[in-house]
């Protein structure tokens, strides 16, 4: 069995009783509802209500937050129309007032599935539920399941003590003089009394201060005890009305992003088996200069073809029907989140693994300006080369040799990489504030999956994006209930193949001296 939340839509109002009507689900119409599995159709009679005075009326699924109760339950052609009495707690007067106002537009029920089918289109059609609670909340789904009616009892403002300064007749003219539309909405509203503090305040106080009043209080002095007792009703002495507060904000080290697939060229991955080939030259044809008479040049084209393995990157995430019931919505789309993140991880640090395993070594130099400069002069013109033209525009470095790029200067002790638009000064832009620059004309790409540490052998890549070629697939999620364990599983996956082409010649790996 699953618990759903299906939203409903916009509401109606009219002032007479504290009662909210209006219908809370369609059944038997067809029509789909959004929840939290997905695309929902209710067959006609499949929710059963076993006592309608049970059914309580919360507010955004809050169990915490109570706004009344079901007082009547009809099951019609087109689905289930129910009237509920609102409480007359803050909660109650609250949600009254924010559905007048039009600030909360809906009603949303809470099902319990017991037995439910597919649909050809991909919905899911529930034959058999419970329902569980009924709330009002702000975004619709169903747009036919609204609220048709809210009614608020009158209640007239209480009275203001009668003083020499505000005579009850100034009151009482205050009070009837707008006869206006404005003053039937006001009256609507429930009368909500100021609080009154029980204990005296004081301003914080030394400890030193606290004991010459306890002094003073023990001789008789009334003041000195007024002062400890109200010093004494402290957060210390109330811990359990001055509980933490559990923010939503969700703190996270975890990167998002894959920088080394912004240096490579992308394609969507074929449609089927589990390797693929690519063909390659494998002897070209040449041209000579060729005397009159004499035989050309024939050398025979031959090729060959490179094979190109696809991999599964998958993970998965075990959770428990109480987590997902009872933790706060946000805990799905967190989870999800950091799924992504991880598959992210591990595809991003595939490729520079491939970068690491087929790209050529380079030139070894010192990890200096002047070693960062060679590599890239180097290794830039070998590239070019070697791989029939592709230009090794590319830089991928790790944040320790981001940060010695940001750190190398001049012999007069100037930035090399941070001073924009400064004419004496061409060699390009890399800043602490930004993962993406220029370096000696290439594009500096900061890869945080880049594993080694310190300015060393494979710190830094420098890449012909034509050399390069990935093929993804769409990521795909999956879900499955354990009903054994009481358990659901969720995992998330997708296929990649990596080419570094050509011989690896497009990929030039940072080799120290």
């Amino acid at each position: 069995m699953e618990t759903l939340y299906i939203e409903a839509a916009s509401i109606e109002c009219s002032e007479e009783r504290r009662e909210i009507s209006g219908k809370i689900v369609p059944m038997g119409t067809g029509e789909v509802g959004s929840t939290n599995l997905g695309g929902v159709v209710f067959e006609a009679g499949s929710i059963d209500i076993a006592d309608v005075s049970k059914i309580k009326l919360l507010s955004q699924h809050d169990v915490k937050k109570p706004v009344g109760r079901m007082i009547a339950a009809e099951t019609r052609a087109d689905g289930i129309y129910a009237t509920f009495k609102l409480s007359r707690s803050t909660g109650g007067n609250d949600a009254l007032i924010q559905a007048q106002e039009g600030l909360v537009s809906g009603l949303s029920v809470g099902a319990e599935i017991i037995a439910s089918k597919p649909s050809r289109d991909g919905h899911t059609v529930v034959t058999a539920a419970r329902l569980k609670e009924v709330s009002l909340v702000t975004e619709p789904a169903f747009k036919s399941a609204q609220v048709l009616e809210i009614a608020a009892e009158e209640v007239l403002p209480a009275a203001e003590p009668t003083t020499e300064s505000e005579p009850q007749v100034e009151e009482t003219t205050q009070v009837e003089a707008p006869a206006v539309e404005a003053a039937a909405v006001e009256a609507a509203r429930p009368t909500v009394a100021a609080s009154h503090y029980v204990k005296e305040r004081t301003a914080p106080i030394s400890s030193a201060q606290y004991l010459e009043a306890s002094i003073k209080a023990a001789m008789g002095d009334d003041t000195a005890r007024r002062t400890v007792l109200a010093a004494d009703d402290s957060t210390a002495t109330n811990t359990g009305l001055t509980l933490p507060q559990h923010l939503n904000e969700f703190v996270t080290t975890t990167f998002t992003g894959r920088p080394a697939f912004d240096a490579v060229t992308r394609n969507a991955l074929p449609d089927s088996g589990m390797s693929f080939t690519i063909p390659k030259l494998g002897t070209a044809p040449t041209v000579a200069d060729t005397d009159e008479g004499a035989a050309p040049s024939e050398t025979g084209m031959t090729s060959t073809y490179d094979t190109i393995t696809v991999n599964k990157f998958a993970g998965l995430n075990r959770i428990s029907w109480e987590l997902i019931d009872r933790s706060s919505p946000a805990f799905m789309d967190l989870l999800m989140t950091e799924l992504r993140k991880a598959y992210e991880k591990s595809t991003d640090a595939a490729l520079i693994a491939a970068f690491t395993a087929s790209g050529t070594a380079a030139t070894g130099v010192a990890a200096t300006a002047a070693g960062l400069q060679s590599f890239i002069a180097v290794e830039g013109a070998a590239a070019y080369k070697n791989t029939g033209g592709d230009f090794a525009n590319k830089l991928i470095a790790s944040t320790d040799q981001w940060a010695a790029i940001a750190g190398y200067a001049d012999t007069t002790g100037r930035a090399l990489y941070s001073a924009q638009g400064a004419t004496y000064n061409a060699s390009g832009v890399a800043v602490a504030s930004s993962v993406r620059g220029n370096v000696l004309g290439t594009d500096l790409i900061v890869d945080h999956n880049i594993a080694v540490s310190g300015i060393v052998d494979e710190s830094a890549f420098l890449v012909a994006p034509g050399s390069v070629q990935v093929w993804e697939s769409p990521t795909t999620q999956l879900r499955l209930q354990v009903l054994s364990s009481g358990e659901l599983e969720i995992a998330l996956y997708g296929y990649l193949a990596i080419g570094v082409l050509k011989g690896g010649a497009g990929v030039r790996r940072f080799n120290l001296a």
